[in-house]
């Protein structure tokens, strides 16, 4: 149950981060204006929120972890959002990184 949540947690995390820069981006770089940016601002706080509910009281490796799931998540992102096709490397990369990640936050430890 708890990996679940921990789990859930970053997905959400991911939303809110990949889709608040994206916003940012949109408004930005595609000149969709201040609303997109703000939407995106508020996105990246929420980002932040949503990371200090994981189960894990460890900073470093609950961000380290989440590096893992950032980098699958863009590419998952890319794909929905703005039609992004990734190659083979793509793919094994981000599988890799989410293996990291699992390792990193739910391999068995000795407290």
């Amino acid at each position: 149950m708890v990996v679940a949540r921990s789990v859930a947690l970053f997905v959400v995390a991911a939303l809110f981060e990949i889709g608040g820069a994206w916003l940012v981006w949109q408004g930005v770089r595609e000149h969709r204006g201040w609303i997109w940016i703000g939407a995106g601002v508020i996105a990246l706080g929420a980002y932040g929120f949503v990371a200090t509910l994981q189960p894990d009281v460890e900073f470093g490796r609950v961000l380290a972890a989440y590096g893992g799931v950032f980098v699958a998540g863009s590419i998952a992102w890319g794909m929905i959002a703005d039609g992004y096709r990734p190659g083979r490397w793509d793919v094994i990369g981000a599988l890799i990184c989410l293996a990291g990640m699992a390792v990193i936050m739910y391999a068995p430890r000795n407290h």
